[in-house]
């Protein structure tokens, strides 16, 4: 272990030096070493360079700012706090995701930004930078964006959208159309993603109105419909989404969005009875909300025809 903490010292030593390829030199020895050892990353920490590597993140070299974030993110996966605790640590990484010299430089920035969120205390100081969700989002509408930063921007997003106050700045932030663009995407992992991001922002009362101005309850409906072909992940997604937007809208959202649930029962019915635990627990939450606001035996219909079906499709039944 001391063999490496005076590596991990003589090597961040280097990233003061005058002489730019002796920076670059260490840059990607430290990247490398905080990549493949997990004990030298606390080590690397230890030795002070995070503010090094912040500061390289504002440097306009693609190598640079590369191997600067890579570490970053190395780092952060073992050890959260040196990285939240270093000043002007937050505003490098906006820097990185608003201005990255390359795409692998955003992908690693919005990683670490994620990788920071997984700790419960820092979700509402992320979510105050207004920067950084600005950034993240901006990534995710981009057409021109990699596929991999934009999963790395959902990833960061859903993080943020875990504390309930930020769910509000992301919908004002102009979120919405871009995550129901992508829940629609087709994309394999996109579509989950975006639609875990969704499921998120649907807790919070502004959601109602953000939702209808894009159609999305009608695409939340359409993710369950079962001849859409839907992920299992996707359609759990689609009931949480409708049932945070019952639990936390408006009462008249609440209505409508049980209103149109109820067109896919069979939908919802799916996941109660094939979903995760989680998914299970909240379908069955959902179907009973929309068989409290019905008042009508047709929920019950639906309920015995989906048993039919099943039933039907369990044996290979075919019809001549």
């Amino acid at each position: 272990m001391e063999v490496k903490r005076r590596t991990a010292k003589a090597l961040v030593g280097k990233l003061s030096s005058v002489s730019e390829q002796t920076r670059t030199e260490s840059l990607c020895e430290l990247r490398l070493i905080s990549k493949n050892d997990p004990e030298s990353r606390s080590l690397i920490a230890e030795a002070g360079a995070i503010p090094y590597l912040s500061e390289i993140l504002y440097s306009p070299s693609a190598v640079a700012q590369e191997n600067a974030t890579a570490t970053l993110l190395n780092i952060s996966i073992s050890t959260r706090e040196p990285l939240m605790s270093t000043r002007g640590l937050l505003d490098a990484l906006s820097h990185a995701l608003r201005n990255p010299e390359s795409a692998s430089t955003a992908q690693s920035a919005a990683a670490t930004v994620f990788s920071l969120l997984t700790v419960d205390s820092y979700r509402p100081i992320i979510g105050s930078k207004r920067d950084i969700l600005y950034a993240l989002i901006d990534m995710i509408r981009n057409s021109g964006s990699h596929p991999r930063s934009i999963k790395d921007a959902l990833k960061a997003l859903f993080g943020v959208s875990l504390y309930p106050l930020n769910r509000a700045t992301v919908i004002e932030l102009g979120a919405v159309p871009a995550l129901f663009s992508l829940s629609i995407d087709g994309r394999v992992g996109v579509v989950e993603d975006a639609s875990a991001v969704i499921a998120q922002i649907a807790g919070c009362e502004e959601a109602g109105d953000a939702f209808r101005k894009v159609s999305g309850i009608g695409v939340l409906v359409d993710l369950l419909d079962l001849s859409t072909g839907s992920s299992g992940r996707t359609k759990e997604n689609a009931v949480s989404a409708l049932l945070n937007m019952v639990q936390c809208g408006k009462k008249d959202v609440g209505e409508y969005v049980k209103e149109m649930a109820s067109i896919v029962c069979n939908g919802i019915l799916d996941v109660a009875e094939n979903g995760s635990v989680k998914g299970k627990m909240k379908a069955n939450q959902l179907l009973k909300l929309i068989d409290s606001s019905s008042g009508s035996s047709g929920f019950h219909e639906m309920q015995n025809l989906w048993a039919v079906l099943e039933a039907t499709r369990r044996f290979d039944v075919s019809v001549i």
